[in-house]
This record gives C-alpha cells, sequence and structure tokens, in this order.
C-alpha cells in the first residue's frame, strides 16, 4: 500500500470496509428472515427482490453515470445504505415481526438498486486515482482484498452471533457503512468541468448510444465476454459445490467449509504474485485459462483434500486475468463515457450468474456434477486457449504497461 496515492487508500479502505458490512448483514438477512418465517419461500422472495431490481436498473442507469459527481455518489449511497440497515432493526424496536420482515424487503431492494451503481463508480474512479502502470496491481489488490473480506465476514459474523442478538449485527453493519462514507470523505472533489455534459437527448437515445458506444470496441467487449464466462462458472458452482463434496465426495460439512475457504485463500496468493509477474496479455490468458482448468481438474478428483487444491489453484491464477482484465478497460475506454461503458461491462458481468444457476440446476443430457465441471472448465479453457494462440500469430508480445 506504500505506492499508493492517499485517493486511492481511501476508496480501498470504503470499499474494503463496506464489503465487510455487507457480507455480514447479507448472512443475518437470510438467517434472521428463516427464523421469523421458516419458509424456503419467503428466503427465495428475498433474494428476488434484491437480483431483479438490480439487474433492471444495471440495465438502464448507464446514460446517466456519466453526468454525477463520482465521489459524492459514492459518500450519499453509503449512508443509504447504512440507512436502510436500521429498518429492520426499527421493527424489532416496535416489537412487530411484519414490521420486521417489511424492513428486510425494503433493505434487499435498497441494496439491490445502490449496489450496481456503486460498483461502477468506484470501478470508473480508479483510473483517476491510480497511474496507468499501477492499475493491473491497484485492481489485483483492491479484488484480492474484498474477497478475503467475503471469506473473513462469515467467521466473525459467527463470533458475534455469541455475544450479540442476531438483529444488532444489523446495527453493526449500519456502523460499518458509515464508517466506510467517513473513509471515503477523504477522497478528492473533482471539479464540475470534469464532468461530460449532458447532451439532452432523450433517455433512450442516450442509452442506445452508450450500448453502440460499448460495441464499437471489439476489444473491451471480447475481454467482457470473456469475464462473463468466469462469471456463468461463479453462478454454477453456487449449486454445484454443496452437492459436489457432501454428495460425490462424501465430504463433512466442515470439508465443505474449507473447500468454499480455499478459494479466497488462493486468490489472495494469486494478488501477491500478480505484483511479481509482467503485465502482459499472455500472462493475462495464462491466468484466465488456468483459472478455468481448475474446474476441469474436479471431474477427475476422488478425495476432499484434492478437490481443495483445486479450488486454491484456481484463486491462485484467477487474479492474473481479473485484474489485468479490468486495468485494461479502464485504460482503453473513452475517459468520458467510462463509467457508462462500466455499468454496460457490469450488466454483462452479472446476468452471467443466473445463467450459471440455471445451466447447473437443470439437468442436460442427464448429466452429472462431474460432467457439470467439466462444461463450465471449457467453457472458460478454450476461449482462454485461443486467445492465447492468438498472441503468438500476431508475433511480437504486446507490453500493456511501461515499468520503470
Amino acid at each position: 500500500m506504500t505506492g499508493y496515492s492517499r485517493a486511492f487508500k481511501s476508496l480501498w479502505a470504503g470499499e474494503v470496509i463496506s464489503e465487510f458490512g455487507g457480507a455480514a448483514g447479507t448472512i443475518v438477512n437470510g438467517l434472521l428472515l428463516y427464523e421469523l418465517t421458516g419458509s424456503r419461500e419467503w428466503m427465495g422472495v428475498l433474494w428476488l427482490v434484491y437480483f431483479v431490481p438490480s439487474l433492471l436498473l444495471q440495465g438502464v442507469s448507464a446514460p446517466f453515470l456519466n453526468h454525477v459527481r463520482k465521489d459524492r455518489m459514492l459518500r450519499r449511497i453509503q449512508l443509504i445504505r447504512a440507512g436502510a440497515y436500521l429498518l429492520p432493526l426499527g421493527g424489532f424496536f416496535m416489537g412487530n415481526e411484519a414490521g420486521v420482515i417489511a424492513g428486510l424487503v425494503v433493505l434487499q431492494i435498497v441494496l439491490g438498486l445502490l449496489q450496481p451503481i456503486f460498483a461502477s463508480l468506484s470501478f470508473s474512479l480508479l483510473p483517476d486515482l491510480c497511474t496507468e502502470d499501477e492499475l493491473a496491481n491497484a485492481n489485483g489488490l483492491l479484488d484480492g482484498t474484498l474477497r478475503l473480506m467475503g471469506f473473513l465476514a462469515p467467521g466473525v459474523t459467527a463470533l458475534l452471533l455469541l455475544v450479540l442478538p442476531m438483529q444488532w449485527i444489523h446495527g453493526v453493519s449500519a456502523l460499518l457503512f458509515f464508517l466506510s462514507f467517513l473513509a471515503l470523505s477523504k477522497l478528492p472533489s473533482f471539479p464540475k468541468q470534469q464532468l461530460t455534459p449532458w447532451t439532452k437527448k432523450f433517455w433512450w437515445a442516450e442509452l442506445k448510444e452508450g450500448y453502440i458506444s460499448f460495441f464499437r470496441h471489439p476489444r473491451l467487449f471480447k475481454l467482457t465476454v470473456l469475464s462473463s464466462t468466469v462469471s456463468f462458472a461463479v453462478g454454477a458452482t453456487l449449486v454445484l459445490s454443496v452437492p459436489f463434496i457432501r454428495g460425490v465426495l462424501k465430504g463433512e460439512a466442515w470439508e465443505y467449509g474449507v473447500f468454499k475457504g480455499a478459494f479466497p485463500i488462493g486468490y489472495v496468493a494469486g494478488m501477491v504474485l500478480l505484483t511479481k509477474l509482467a503485465k502482459s496479455e499472455r500472462t493475462m490468458y495464462i491466468g484466465l485459462i488456468g483459472g478455468g482448468l481448475s474446474f476441469v481438474f474436479l471431474y477427475f478428483v476422488q478425495s476432499v483434500p484434492l478437490a481443495w487444491l483445486c479450488e486454491a489453484f484456481g484463486g491462485l491464477l484467477f487474479p492474473l486475468f481479473n485484474a489485468q482484465n479490468a486495468a485494461i478497460f479502464q485504460r482503453d475506454a473513452p475517459r468520458n463515457r467510462l463509467a457508462q461503458l462500466s455499468a454496460v461491462r457490469l450488466l454483462f458481468l452479472r446476468s452471467a450468474m443466473p445463467l450459471g444457476i440455471l445451466f447447473a440446476s437443470v439437468p442436460f443430457f442427464d448429466w452429472n456434477i462431474r460432467y457439470s465441471y467439466i462444461g463450465i472448465g471449457l467453457l472458460i479453457v478454450l476461449p482462454g486457449m485461443y486467445s492465447l494462440y492468438s498472441t503468438f500469430t500476431r508475433g511480437k508480445q504486446v507490453k500493456f504497461f511501461t515499468f520503470k
């Protein structure tokens, strides 16, 4: 962290605190709703009211993101999210279970609506806070730390539940989002002159122009599609991982917990590895291929420890692709449309995940779980191998960044 600007450290701190608070809150949302209702249907409603509005807003918000003060909008979002986490707590103080459930539903709607805006704006703000040479490492550091928070949050939340009533965790999450707001207050204020002027076009014309602009950059589109295959695989593993460890490999519950933790631990190691390697197309595609192979290898494993190794291997290599991919997008996209194009990119990535869930949930050709793993692995590996091969056919390898 010593080589980065104070502004980047503020964004990093704000995002890390936010991720931890959100992960802790998500765990308690489900636990609290199930305790009140005992219903799987209500659990489904809880995720639908998060996911459906989120995707809808993701698809239509792109025209507006170029015309807002990013630093100011990020801070406002964190204040709104902090307030929203107090809604279920308010229902609890009123002693009304219906009020608690209503608070949880409204909380999920607010989180679903604000998360894509926050992610798109923070992604597009990064090039203003880092030099071009720092972008890949900065993306790797940010992505790896956020994944680590997602890994640590369940354990810390479990410890908090030993000493605090469940509903009080919402108060902890609200406090963490307020602390994130304070961290983001250290971001520099960008003058209004840097904002892209509103063209006064009708919303649909502006929206269409944004999507056309995205498809006019074939390299950005290609990298977005490759990232979407990874999101597709992540969605599929949400369905496959439990029956694979507990059913196919006959593992215990704690062994499944280690399996879920192996990937983020490997990802943190991959983030460190990224700082030691030259940033090039070939290392990026090697990371993509290696990460895809980690799914293919699960087809062959016959023991839980080998499955752990596969997950850690995937976590080690995926940062080589993810961080450099993000840095290329941030560098090559037109700066005056970066926020808008980032929203389109995120829409592709977030839409691929439910498709992966659907793929893993509906049996195709009587595939078992092992065939599903090899299928999603090859979906990543084959395009990655073609992309890697294209770097050799073009001749000399192209460097993304120059280093002193």
